[in-house]
């Protein structure tokens, strides 16, 4: 084929924004060319790439969206250093039921045990799965909701926040709560209750949440919807970063 039909098919294909398609058009005939494709295989070779391209496309925008801190998913969570960790559990969380339903989810736990890793990894599973995600510490979040209130912006900001689909709230508890921001995540935690769903990572039980945030009529309001529709799982043990990286230097000195 010569290049002036080969620019034209690649104009044609970014039209219709067939962008493997237009990226790939050499690749397309040769590897079609060679494994002897009818016409309606090669349809469906070009639009399952298409398909693939844009999923991919989908998932990276997703995460980009979200500001997640690192990149962290379930499947490389080392569950074998966590024995506290209810597999059963876990499995059932993987199915997203938890998301359509709109309920919560709750890692407590001290610090180092791996809340915010499972926390991110659920997000990520969220995201593979055409839910919007959005991550936030707890401190993060609070303060834009201050800023929001201050710039008279308050309604378009807890609007924004109560469309994602998955809302991660990372360490609550590490820093103290006004009482004016325990109110405004009152607003947003009632705005998104029975409808869409909250991760919270606290290295604090809930029994102290009224002390964090200041003002125990807001903390139980707050506690009341995030734990009516919600799974609570409490990870005790050592640190998750320390035992994973004495666990690697052990298979290390195995291999020697």
């Amino acid at each position: 084929m010569n290049s002036c039909t080969d620019d034209i098919l690649k104009a044609m294909a970014d039209r219709l924004n067939l962008t493997y398609l237009r990226d790939h058009i050499e690749e397309i005939i040769s590897e079609t060319s060679i494994c002897k494709m009818n016409s309606r295989e090669i349809l469906q070779f070009v639009f399952k790439k298409e398909i693939e391209r844009r999923e991919e496309n989908r998932i990276r925008l997703g995460i980009m969206s979200a500001h997640f801190p690192r990149r962290c998913t379930l499947n490389s969570f080392d569950f074998d250093v966590q024995p506290s960790i209810d597999m059963a559990i876990i499995r059932e969380l993987k199915t997203l039921s938890w998301v359509e339903s709109g309920s919560n989810i709750l890692f407590l736990g001290p610090p180092g045990v791996g809340k915010t890793h499972l926390a991110i990894g659920f997000g990520m599973t969220a995201i593979e799965n055409g839910y919007s995600v959005l991550f936030r510490t707890a401190e993060a979040l609070i303060k834009e909701l201050l800023e929001a209130q201050a710039q008279c912006k308050l309604e378009q900001k807890l609007q924004k926040l109560s469309k994602v689909k998955v809302l991660i709230i990372d360490e609550f508890g590490y820093f103290p709560v006004t009482v004016e921001g325990a109110h405004l995540l009152f607003q947003l935690v009632n705005r998104r209750y029975e409808s869409r769903s909250t991760i919270v990572t606290s290295n604090r039980p809930v029994r102290d949440w009224g002390l964090i945030l200041g003002d125990s009529t807001a903390a139980t309001a707050i506690l009341d919807r995030l734990l009516h529709h919600s799974c609570v799982l409490t990870i005790n043990g050592d640190s998750y970063r320390l035992m994973s990286a004495r666990k690697e230097k052990l298979l290390e000195e195995n291999d020697k």
